[in-house]
């Protein structure tokens, strides 16, 4: 009999984006040959006060130990289990050009659980080489059955592909391209933009903030440097 899965209570979006940090953290502390890890050691590499910390772990169940922490075993199950870790995923990867290629050989880009079963692009010179163990298809080929695609094309074609994408009853997409996608109601879209997330860094680093709760550049001890001090 299948062990039924964890119930957790809805979690916000910035504890969402922090919980991923924190099992890193958990998963370092491990293979350090450490077995218990609190708040504040957390909180500290994490760049977010202790009190941030237990009030996400809080929404994962009761698990901490006052006064000694948490088992980072227990936590990086939880974390995982939370995330949908321990669930199985299939993805397929439009665009094969720079960026996706180096995503799919990538040894961090899938999660645990996760499989990437085909890889599209419309390139003639693409199309049909050995991709990361994968035959490139055509995109003008039926998109296989997948629970999450990614999106690695310009913008101009973006949108056509996550129209190919939901066409396919796939309603989870990650979007590499710089580009707002219309997609129905009940289609998940989470946005990568390497330049957006540079200059919200540069905010911070020029307004010495950090994004999780304040004062991350303080905290790392890292001042701002003169070339980006204003003139005075």
């Amino acid at each position: 009999m299948a062990t039924p899965r964890l119930r957790t209570r809805k979690l916000s979006e910035p504890t969402i984006a922090r919980l991923p940090v924190y099992q890193r953290i958990a998963e370092g502390w491990a293979l350090r040959g450490l077995t218990r890890i609190d708040s504040r050691q957390i909180g500290e590499l994490a760049g977010v006060t202790p009190t941030t910390v237990r009030r996400d772990l809080a929404g994962l169940g009761s698990f901490g130990t006052r006064g000694a922490g948490y088992d980072v075993q227990v936590l990086s199950e939880r974390i995982a289990e939370a995330l949908g870790h321990d669930r199985e995923y299939d993805v397929v990867v439009v665009g094969i050009g720079n960026l996706g290629r180096a995503l799919v050989n990538s040894t961090n880009f899938l999660i645990r659980g996760a499989r990437l079963v085909a890889l599209y692009d419309i390139d003639p010179e693409v199309v049909g080489t050995l991709v990361a163990g994968h035959v490139v298809q055509p995109l003008t080929d039926p998109i296989v059955a997948a629970t999450v695609g990614v999106i690695c094309v310009p913008p101009q074609a973006a949108q056509e592909v996550a129209d190919r994408l939901v066409g396919a009853d796939i309603h989870a997409l990650l979007n590499f391209a710089p580009q707002v996608l219309s997609v129905p109601i009940g289609t998940a879209v989470h946005y990568v933009d390497f330049s957006i997330e540079l200059q919200i860094l540069m905010y911070h680093l020029n307004n010495g903030t950090g994004p999780l709760g304040g004062g991350l550049l303080h905290s790392l001890g890292i001042s701002t440097p003169n070339s980006l001090r204003p003139v005075t």
